[in-house]
């Protein structure tokens, strides 16, 4: 696959060429659809698979690529549904070492996705708005 874009500059995923026209996919939707040869180029130095992410919403993206396995994911969760919790609360109610929570703490803060709050329990953080819509957004039960 290759990356191309129409004259609009709307980037699409080349899928197949024949000699007068190209199967192309929208890496919005996953539709496909032939353009005539003369109506695209291929765009240079873009990874067909940066295009392909590129139709996922940046939110969940974000989630995706600092959430390791399904307890960081779960933290983001956590946060995002309970509002800000404590550091303290945070050992307290989930099976993290201090060291493995702040090491997460410190990615997603870097990520965007969480933030440092004051809580009635001291210090602690809460889910940025950018997590909290990539969770409603990984909820969805809407058909693909």
């Amino acid at each position: 696959m290759r990356t191309v874009r129409d004259a609009d500059g709307r980037r699409y995923l080349l899928v197949k060429r024949s000699d007068q026209s190209s199967l192309v996919r929208d890496p919005e939707s996953g539709a496909e659809r032939y353009l005539e040869n003369d109506r695209i180029e291929p765009v240079e130095g873009e990874s067909p698979l940066e295009t392909a992410a590129s139709g996922v919403p940046d939110p969940v993206r974000r989630v995706v690529t600092a959430a390791h396995d399904d307890r960081s994911l779960g933290l983001l969760v956590a946060l995002s549904d309970d509002g800000p919790r404590p550091v303290v609360g945070l050992l307290d109610a989930f099976d993290l070492c201090e060291s493995d929570l702040h090491g997460l703490l410190a990615e997603f803060r870097a990520a965007g996705l969480v933030e440092e709050a004051e809580t009635p329990g001291g210090r602690g953080y809460a889910a940025t708005e950018t997590t909290e819509r990539a969770v409603a957004l990984l909820r969805d039960d809407g058909d693909p």
